[in-house]
């Protein structure tokens, strides 16, 4: 759970202790530093800063979460579960900013991957729908409210499944 900062800093006193102990004749906790360098460079790339965005983004700080995100060096070489909190994040920080477009285009991919339970899930359809909605595309949004019942576990989202529709039957 570190920053990108901080993994280049701790990367670089394992390595320097790693050669230290190489000098000393050290040949075991050299490897042990290799192994943990190499954990700590996999760590970067598949875990990343999501885990800290992710606690600023449920604190309300959207500008330090969305500073965080942008540390993650490729998406695409985040494991499933970053991935689609990463997307979905980025999606609602877009849409808090009002770029429906690249927000649309996040939760798209949000919606390809595994995101805590089926609730958070329907959230990023509903997301979706309301997108829809806003464009006046009739047939996604029924298709994203039918999709966001089968996952709904609240009758939070409920309630907002129910309204999306109905304003989608009146278009």
């Amino acid at each position: 759970m570190y920053n990108a900062r901080g993994r280049y800093i701790l990367m670089a006193i394992i390595v320097a202790t790693g050669v230290i102990c190489l000098v000393q004749k050290e040949e075991q906790l050299a490897a042990l530093a290799g192994l943990m360098l190499a954990l700590l460079v996999w760590s970067h790339f598949k875990q990343s800063s999501v885990v800290i965005a992710s606690k600023q983004f449920k604190n309300g700080d959207y500008d330090r979460a969305e500073k965080s995100l942008q540390e993650v060096p490729n998406p695409d070489r985040l494991s499933k579960r970053r991935r689609g909190y990463y997307e979905f994040m980025k999606g609602s920080i877009a849409l808090k900013r009002e770029e429906y477009d690249e927000a649309e285009r996040h939760f798209q991919i949000a919606s390809r991957f595994p995101i805590g339970g089926k609730n958070d899930k329907a959230f990023v359809m509903i997301h979706l729908a309301n997108l829809a909605l806003r464009k006046k595309d009739k047939t996604r949004v029924m298709a994203y409210v039918a999709k966001a019942k089968e996952l709904v576990t609240t009758p939070k989202a409920t309630d907002i499944i129910n309204r999306i529709e109905k304003e989608a039957i009146s278009l």
